[in-house]
């Protein structure tokens, strides 16, 4: 196929196209990549994504209204850019693998619920002295002295109702704790 045959072939459309690429290509370029913030490959293809507005509506090429079709070219240009800067930022930025591998795991509210009602019936299962020390040591955050000034009972004895009381919570809740055995 020589190059003679190619441009018979082509349409009308393809010819005016590329002369608008020609003309107005370099300057919708510099437009959108300040718009991009320097992005390239984000300003090339809205660049393409103009000249592709520009092919769907040949008739405001066409206008007799204007002498330049650039004021509409930038126009189109310039919206679209801020059409996809909206885009980008409604939605979530995207990440690599590498960074979702080192993201820190946080649990959802529905199993900090669940955990916190497990919690309350395993603690209705101690003793009361068992439970009053905890809630005002574990749940209150009382010192072991304030615990002991509070329900009348030596330090020592604070201590080692915590303790046994720990030990009670972690046989009734196996799944919480295994490495506190």
């Amino acid at each position: 196929m020589t190059a003679g045959t190619t441009l018979t072939n082509r349409t009308t459309a393809e010819h005016e196209l590329a002369a608008l690429q020609r003309e107005h290509g370099r300057p919708l370029f510099a437009l959108l990549l300040r718009l991009c913030d320097g992005d390239r490959q984000r300003a090339e293809d809205l660049v393409q994504e103009t000249l592709v507005r520009a092919w769907q509506h040949p008739e405001a090429l066409r206008a007799d209204d204007f002498d330049s079709v650039r004021p509409w070219l930038m126009t189109v240009a310039r919206r679209l850019a801020i059409d996809a800067r909206r885009a980008r930022q409604a939605r979530p930025a995207e990440v690599g693998d590498a960074v979702l591998e080192n993201a820190r795991v946080m649990s959802d509210h529905a199993e900090r619920a669940a955990e916190v009602l497990d919690v309350r019936e395993a603690v209705k299962t101690l003793t009361r002295e068992h439970r009053d020390v905890l809630v005002l040591v574990y749940f209150q955050g009382a010192s072991v002295a304030e615990a002991a000034q509070t329900l009348g009972i030596p330090p020592g004895t604070v201590k080692s109702r915590a303790y046994y009381a720990l030990r009670a919570l972690r046989r009734v809740l196996p799944g919480y704790a295994p490495d506190l055995r």
